[in-house]
C-alpha cells in the first residue's frame, strides 16, 4: 500500500538536450517552411522527447475511465442524483457513451476503471467473473463511494494510498505508449474545485462552475458549501493531505496512473476539469510530470482555465466541452497521431530532392 510520497513511481528528468536539438533538426528539415506546421511542431517535438526518438510510433492508445461516488452529493452540489455515475458507466461498457463512440471510432481501446461507485457491477455473476472492458478496483469500503467531506475527510488515508496503488497497477497492466485520461463521478466537479483551491491558493469562488448544468443560484449555494468544505479542511495542505481529504476515488486513482505512466514514458493525454485536477495533484508530488502530459481541451467548466495557468500549460483544443468522460482526449487523439506521422513520415529536403531555399521562397511569396 502507497502509505506517502516517496513509495509512489519516481519520475526521471526525460530532458535530452541532444535529443532534443536532433528532433528539432529533423523537423526543420521537412519539406515546409520551419514553423510552418505550428503548434503540431512542438507537438511533434514533444511526442518525439516523451518516447525518446524520432522513428517511435504511438501504439496501442488505452482510454481509461475512472468512476467513483462522491458522498458531498448530498448537499445538493450536482444538477443530478448520483445514480447516474453507474448508470452512465452502463452506459459506457454498451458502448453508447459519447466517449464509446469517440474511442471507437479513432481506434483507441476503452476500459472502465470502477474506483468507488454505488453499485455491484458484478452482482448475479458467478465468483470471480469479470466483465470485458471493465476493472473492479474499489478501495476497502468505498462500495458508497466517499464520505460525505462537508462533514469528513473524503477518503481516510489508508483508501487514498490504496487508490493510488490501484492506480498504478492499472497502468501496469495495459499495453501501449498512450494513455488518455477519462472520469466518471456525480460531484466531482466539486471535488476538482476544492483540490484547485487549495493546491493552488485560489478563492473557492473562481474555481466553481455549473458542473452538470447548475443556473446561477445553485452555483452560489455549491460555493457556500465548498468554502465551509475548505474549511472544516483547513489543515489539508499537503497534497495527499488534500487529496484524502477534498477528492474522490477516482481522481485519486488517476493520480496513480498518471504517475505509473509517466514513469514508464507513456504519452499522457490530459482531459478536461476532472483529469487535470489528478495531473495538479501529480505535479504537486513530482513536477516532472508535465513532461509526459499533453492537455487536450480547455474545458467549458469555470475552474479549468485557472488550472491550466496553474501549470503553465497550453491545451490544444478549445471548443466548449464540459463533458468529461475522456471525451476531449478522444477528439483531441487525432492531432497527437498527425504530429507523430509528420516526425517519422514527413520527407526532407535532402530526401525528397527539393532545394529547401525554393521552398522558403514560395512559402513568402
Amino acid at each position: 500500500m502507497i502509505a506517502n510520497p516517496s513509495l509512489l513511481p519516481l519520475l526521471a528528468d526525460i530532458a535530452d538536450p541532444g535529443l532534443t536539438q536532433a528532433l528539432q533538426h529533423k523537423l526543420d528539415q521537412k519539406t515546409k517552411p520551419q514553423g510552418s506546421l505550428g503548434r503540431l511542431e512542438l507537438l511533434a517535438l514533444q511526442i518525439g522527447q516523451i518516447l525518446g526518438g524520432a522513428s517511435l510510433q504511438l501504439a496501442s492508445p488505452q482510454m481509461v475511465v475512472f468512476a467513483g461516488d462522491h458522498g458531498l452529493t448530498a448537499q445538493g452540489v450536482s444538477a443530478y442524483p448520483s445514480d447516474v455515475s453507474w448508470q452512465m458507466v452502463e452506459n459506457f461498457l454498451a458502448g453508447g457513451a459519447a466517449v464509446s463512440v469517440l474511442a471507437r471510432h479513432n481506434g483507441i481501446a476503452l476500459t472502465v476503471v470502477d474506483c468507488g461507485v454505488k453499485h455491484d457491477f458484478l452482482a448475479g455473476l458467478p465468483a470471480g467473473s469479470q466483465r470485458p472492458g471493465l476493472l473492479v478496483r474499489k478501495a476497502e469500503g468505498a462500495g458508497q463511494g466517499t464520505a460525505d467531506s462537508s462533514l469528513h475527510p473524503a477518503m481516510t488515508e489508508a483508501q487514498c494510498a490504496q487508490a493510488l496503488a490501484h492506480g498504478v497497477a492499472v497502468v501496469q497492466g495495459l499495453p501501449g505508449n498512450a494513455l488518455l485520461l477519462g472520469e466518471m463521478g456525480i460531484g466531482n466537479t466539486s471535488a476538482a474545485s476544492l483540490l484547485l483551491a487549495r493546491l493552488a491558493g485560489l478563492d473557492i469562488a473562481m474555481c466553481t462552475g455549473a458542473g452538470t448544468g447548475l443556473d446561477a443560484a445553485a452555483v452560489q449555494r455549491k460555493t457556500a458549501v465548498l468554502r465551509d468544505v475548505l474549511a472544516r479542511h483547513e489543515r489539508a495542505l499537503l497534497p495527499l493531505q488534500a487529496l484524502a481529504a477534498l477528492g474522490g476515488f477516482e481522481i485519486a486513482t488517476m493520480v496513480g496512473a498518471v504517475l505509473q505512466a509517466a514513469h514508464e514514458r507513456r504519452v499522457v493525454l490530459v482531459d478536461g476539469f476532472i483529469a487535470s485536477a489528478a495531473v495538479m495533484v501529480a505535479h504537486a508530488l513530482q513536477p516532472l510530470v508535465l513532461q509526459r502530459c499533453v492537455f487536450a481541451h480547455r474545458s467549458g467548466e469555470r475552474g479549468h482555465e485557472f488550472m491550466l495557468q496553474h501549470l503553465g500549460v497550453q491545451a490544444l483544443l478549445d471548443l466548449g466541452l464540459r463533458l468529461g468522460e475522456g471525451s476531449g482526449a478522444a477528439l483531441a487523439w487525432p492531432l497527437l497521431v498527425s504530429a507523430n506521422a509528420v516526425l517519422r513520415e514527413m520527407a526532407s529536403f535532402e530526401s525528397a530532392g527539393v532545394a529547401e531555399k525554393s521552398v522558403t521562397t514560395a512559402a513568402a511569396a
